[in-house]
């Protein structure tokens, strides 16, 4: 049979157009479903992180700083009230490094999904949203189970703390797609995950605002805060949850700062996985 025959065969079966129209649906469909084999691990951690730091930070170590500043906490709130937004603000972004990092890494180099895709009418930019889409589920999951645990530990002092959930998927979703991107320029991943825990997250965990306001650091430390969307996302969280204080400009530069990363990060991503997958 003639390659012309076999294509038209193939195109009995696949609509190509309507690939072209929805193949990121297609793909996050496809990682949602493996995803979904690990469900209740991934459940399991959305549940077991923020009760064990909760009890253990916020209500352990809290105690003491509750007790030494005359009940008056931090911020002018008990410490597990100050502690929980930046928690729920670090689970989102665990969340998308998980279904952003792993699921490239496997796609071009352990599997090599990605090629196998990109051989049908699905495109670079079809894996690269598909697999943002899926980070971004996972990230929404991660955020409102966190947030529930929160309302149950009595810490949601505003009415409008709901909306705390999507400061933290913003979060998520703009630290993801930029290390989406950098996993989609990884030739060797040896020593990468080694890099990404001891120099990214680590200190953005400790350096963000995370555990006492960013204002305590030195000056000369205080920028790897600004450069986090770690400490973005837990200032709009304590503004929302509690009603820390935040001047009309911070508010702007926080949701400037976390979707310029977002759109950065995107645009990156679609086109690092279009130029690799046509190598």
């Amino acid at each position: 049979m003639s390659q012309l025959h076999q294509r038209q065969g193939s195109l009995k079966i696949v609509d190509a157009t309507k690939v072209a129209a929805r193949g990121a649906l297609f793909v996050t469909e496809a990682r949602l479903r493996a995803m979904l084999k690990w469900i209740w691990l991934i459940i399991s951690l959305a549940i077991a992180n923020p009760v064990l730091y909760l009890v253990s930070i916020g209500l352990g170590v809290g105690a003491y700083i509750d007790k030494n500043t005359g009940g008056m906490g931090v911020d002018g709130v008990s410490y597990i009230t100050f502690l929980a937004p930046a928690l729920l603000a670090t689970a989102a972004i665990q969340g998308a490094i998980d279904e952003s990092v792993y699921p490239t890494l496997e796609g071009f180099k352990w599997d090599k999904t990605f090629f196998s895709m990109n051989a049908t009418p699905i495109s670079g930019n079809h894996i690269a949203m598909g697999v943002f889409f899926n980070s971004l589920i996972r990230v929404a999951f991660t955020a409102v189970i966190y947030w529930f645990v929160m309302l149950a530990f009595g810490v949601l002092e505003s009415p409008r703390a709901w909306m705390a959930i999507f400061t933290a998927i913003m979060a998520g979703a703009a630290f993801g797609a930029l290390m989406q991107a950098l996993a989609g320029l990884l030739e060797n991943e040896n020593i990468f995950f080694t890099v990404l825990n001891r120099f990214v997250i680590m200190p953005l965990f400790l350096f963000s605002g995370t555990f006492y306001p960013l204002t305590n650091m030195p000056i000369f430390l205080q920028w790897i805060g600004w450069i986090s969307p770690l400490w973005h996302a837990t200032e709009l969280g304590r503004w929302l949850t509690y009603g820390h204080e935040i001047s009309s400009l911070m508010l702007y530069v926080h949701f400037i700062f976390l979707n310029s990363l977002l759109i950065i990060g995107v645009i990156a991503s679609r086109r690092i996985f279009t130029r690799r997958l046509g190598k």
